[in-house]
Parts: C-alpha cells; sequence; structure tokens
C-alpha cells in the first residue's frame, strides 16, 4: 500500500473520533510503529486535527469552527471543495491565493499541533488530487437521499478498474479528503471508497432498504 492509501485508511479508521493505540493502527495498515508514527506526523503537519501521544493513542478531532465564525457542516464542506479546486488549477495567481488561503484556515482550526508555514505543502497528502471525482457529488448525493442503487466504476488498489453496484449511505470530508461509505452488493461487504477514484458513477433504476 503506497502512502497515499495509507493516509486514507488511516484518516478513515480514525474517522469514528475514537481513541485508538498505535500497536492497533500499525497492526491495521500492516506496517512499523515507526511509519505509523511518521503518517500521523504527516496528517497533523498538512493540518488534520489529530490529537494524542505515542503512549496513549490518537483519535482525530472534529474541528467545524473557524474563529470568530462557527460553521455548518454544508458550509465546512462547500469550504473544502472549493479549496480543493482551486488548488488543482495551473493558474499561478490563483493556486498562489489558495495556497495562502488554506495555510490561514489549517493555522485557525482548533488543533493541538499546528503546522510550521511550509511544512503542509511539501507533504503528500490524501486530498493532493481532491478535486477529482467532484463531479459526481450531485448524482451520489441523490442516490444517498433517494436510497437508490449505483453501477460504479472504481480504481482499485491493484491499479485495476472494478465494477460494483453500491448501497450509497453517505459522504464523509476530512481535511479536504473525501469518501463515500456504503454497502457492495457485488461483494456482499461495507466499503469506504476514495472520490478521486470513482471512474463512473450511474444511478440504477432500483431502490434499496438500509442494512441495520
Amino acid at each position: 500500500m503506497n502512502r497515499s492509501d495509507r493516509l486514507f485508511a488511516l484518516l478513515d479508521t480514525l474517522g469514528d473520533y475514537s481513541l485508538h493505540r498505535a500497536e492497533d493502527l500499525a497492526a491495521a495498515q500492516n506496517v512499523s510503529l515507526r511509519t505509523l508514527y511518521r503518517d500521523i506526523g504527516r496528517l497533523q503537519s498538512s493540518g488534520v486535527p489529530v490529537t494524542g501521544t505515542r503512549g496513549a493513542g490518537y483519535r482525530l478531532e472534529p474541528a467545524t469552527t473557524l474563529p470568530p465564525l462557527t460553521l455548518t457542516d454544508p458550509e465546512i464542506e462547500a469550504l473544502q471543495l472549493a479549496l480543493a479546486i482551486v488548488l488543482e488549477t495551473t493558474d499561478p495567481a490563483l493556486k498562489s491565493a489558495a495556497t495562502a488561503l488554506a495555510a490561514k484556515i489549517d493555522a485557525s482550526l482548533p488543533l493541538e499541533t499546528s503546522a510550521t508555514d511550509t511544512d503542509w505543502q511539501q507533504i503528500e497528502h490524501p486530498f493532493a488530487n481532491a478535486a477529482r471525482g467532484m463531479g459526481h457529488l450531485p448524482i451520489l448525493r441523490a442516490a444517498i437521499r433517494a436510497r437508490q442503487k449505483l453501477k460504479l466504476v472504481y480504481n482499485a488498489p491493484d491499479a485495476t478498474l472494478r465494477s460494483l453496484i453500491l448501497h450509497p449511505a453517505s459522504l464523509q470530508h476530512q481535511a479536504r479528503s473525501w469518501i463515500l461509505k456504503g454497502w457492495d452488493e457485488t461483494r456482499n461487504a461495507q466499503v469506504s471508497l476514495r472520490l478521486d477514484l470513482i471512474e463512473n458513477a450511474e444511478p440504477l433504476p432500483e431502490l434499496f432498504t438500509p442494512k441495520v
């Protein structure tokens, strides 16, 4: 598993906002404790609100407040989406402005560990290609609301394309990374899918009943 995939998987695990032992996180990622500590440091340095210590464990803190404003979840989503898109631009002036804005926002989040002025820009982070797949958002949101099945074409970890029938449950964003969660009818399992790896999303004329 490459670094980007590891960081996505780590964010997904920490996304329950519970405390996780470093040993358990390392075992789940199949990496050494040293690698796990480096990955935690990369997330923290890029502005992700991961708190904890090596002895006590780590948790992801929900951060939805930008002093002096309190933002709703849809407002946070809009802000994260806008930054992700602009950071992908080739226009140097826009990219520079977005970089400065992202640094100010990340510095304003209620973190116990703050990034240095330039560390976060140099990190290979899960949201590096976050703008990819955003065109699917209207279809995904509509399918979640209507409990409508989706046929997805997805870039699998082994670099192959695979098709699946998904019962979409929720869209989650963490530090400008976006995850689609749901039930994979094809493999009969719960899945977490990266939006930037979805090649095609097609709504099917069939509804589903959420699993308890």
